[in-house]
Formats: C-alpha cells, sequence, structure tokens
C-alpha cells in the first residue's frame, strides 16, 4: 500500500479556520485514500473532518504534515498541498 506524505506552511492569514477547512475536507472526501493531518508531532486527524481540522490550532507561519495511504495517494497528497499553497483560494 503507498503511503505518502509532505510538510506545507499555513499561508493564509486566517490559518486553518472554519471555510478553510470545509475546502480541505471536501477534497480529501473525494480521494480514494485515506488523509491524515498531523501539526507539531502533537498526533494526527483525519482530513475528512472540519473539526478535526480546526482542533490542529493551524494557524498562518505553522506548518501541517498532509499523508495519505492508499490508491492515488501521491495525487492526493500533491492536491491537498496544492489548496493550502494556493490560500485554500482565499487572500
Amino acid at each position: 500500500m503507498t503511503a505518502v506524505a509532505r510538510t506545507v506552511l499555513i499561508t493564509n492569514r486566517r490559518g486553518l479556520h472554519a471555510r478553510a477547512s470545509a475546502k480541505f475536507v471536501t477534497l480529501a472526501s473525494s480521494q480514494p485514500c485515506d488523509v491524515l493531518v498531523e501539526k507539531d508531532g502533537a498526533g494526527s486527524v483525519t482530513g475528512t473532518s472540519i473539526m478535526g481540522l480546526m482542533m490542529l490550532g493551524a494557524a498562518m507561519g505553522d506548518s501541517i504534515v498532509i499523508s495519505a495511504t492508499g490508491d492515488g495517494a501521491d495525487e492526493t497528497v500533491a492536491r491537498l498541498v496544492e489548496l493550502v499553497e494556493a490560500k485554500f483560494g482565499e487572500d
């Protein structure tokens, strides 16, 4: 089973707030693999939970690790990193 992980910097002003988390969850939920997100090595949350993502408290300037396991893991992580780097379509 393929596992992929990448670290990405949060650059939008409001961080991983409700709207940004919803966009992340929508994309992660549409993928055929399992997605996890981690901040500061303090454990991971599923990438399909808005509340879980918001509980990470990822603010502008924080780094998160996005990992995926299963079919399409490479593409999934790449697409999620692209979303974060594009500031979730904000700013």
